[in-house]
């Protein structure tokens, strides 16, 4: 399930907060997954209630409208991967509920299966396994041969509709991210590159204040015809460094070559996180790194005695 706010873009973390805590009296297993979404097990809801999973999701719109104006795409089914999928299909304020995961994978390209990434789906595409259904009539020993024994074995149980996964209340973040909806739909590639600075910084900062890095960037476009594109990229070391994360986002948006296009808004997720003490640091020569990695914990704990704002990029200031 996905929160937005009416009309709007993701909820604030007061807002989110509320909403998980809403989700709390239907059930205690409500895993988050920020900045917008969270995954819930309702199996014993559906008993309690009397509802079907169509109708506890419109008691939990209603609830959600009336308490924090904000608007719910759900997505229901059987295992955590159907339902993630069935979120992403679903339209704004409608539930999408799976019933036979056969029937709704059946013909879908193999990159809409959650956790199939682009280089994955690159390699079985070259080999025509270029939707779900014809993934899952491969025999497994040939999608082994491909991808490997253990990407292979994952990729096989979810063309088939299996996810070995539970719902984790509390559980670590797996990723964090945030977005900048702009006031209205803007050409300006300098905006863009201002918002994804902007973005850079408070995934930076969040990650700082967690102790935790990330392995992968991955940026979203949303257009004026509320289409989007998604493009990721995996970091050369695991990082929390803004100054890192803006320069891949740069490439990334780079790489999608737009033109004049009309943006709705710029989403930045940081996926892959561990801890920032499990991962390793190639130590340079230059000196500019160094400093600037020296002022940024100066900036971290200005920002956290004096607010979000005591101490940002120039360019953001004004």
């Amino acid at each position: 399930m996905r929160f937005r706010k009416h009309g709007a873009g993701p909820p604030d973390g007061a807002a989110y907060a509320g909403l998980l805590a809403l989700l709390g009296a239907f059930t205690p297993v409500v895993e988050a997954v920020p900045p917008d979404g969270a995954l819930v097990d309702v199996r014993g809801a559906l008993r309690y209630f009397g509802r079907d999973a169509a109708g506890l999701a419109s008691l939990i719109r209603v609830r959600a409208l009336a308490l924090y104006g904000a608007d719910c795409v759900i997505g229901a089914g059987p295992n955590p991967l159907l339902a993630r999928m069935a979120a992403r299909e679903a339209g704004p304020g409608t539930t999408l509920v799976v019933g036979g995961a056969a029937e709704f994978l059946a013909g879908r390209p193999v990159a809409a299966l959650h956790g199939v990434g682009p280089a994955t789906a690159r390699a079985l595409c070259g080999y025509g396994l270029d939707t779900v259904d014809r993934v899952a009539a491969a025999p497994l020993a040939v999608l082994q041969r491909i991808l490997g024994a253990r990407a292979g074995r994952d990729v096989y149980e979810k063309a088939h509709g299996i996810d070995r996964t539970q719902v984790v209340p509390n559980a670590a973040a797996r990723s964090v991210g945030a977005e900048r909806t702009f006031p209205r739909d803007e050409l300006d590639p300098t905006r863009h590159r201002r918002a994804l600075l902007s973005l850079g910084e408070e995934l930076g900062a969040r990650m700082r204040a967690e102790a935790q890095v990330c392995r992968t960037l991955t940026l979203t476009v949303r257009y004026a015809d509320r289409t989007t594109t998604t493009k990721s990229r995996a970091l050369p070391e695991p990082t929390a460094h803004s100054a890192s994360l803006t320069a891949t986002a740069y490439r990334l948006l780079d790489g999608l070559g737009l033109q004049r296009a009309r943006v709705r808004a710029l989403a930045l997720r940081a996926e892959g996180l561990i801890p920032a003490d499990h991962a390793a640091h190639q130590l340079t020569f230059d000196p500019a790194d160094e400093k600037a990695r020296r002022v940024e914990a100066v900036a971290d704990l200005a920002r956290a005695r004096f607010g979000p704002r005591a101490v940002m990029p120039g360019s953001l200031a004004a």
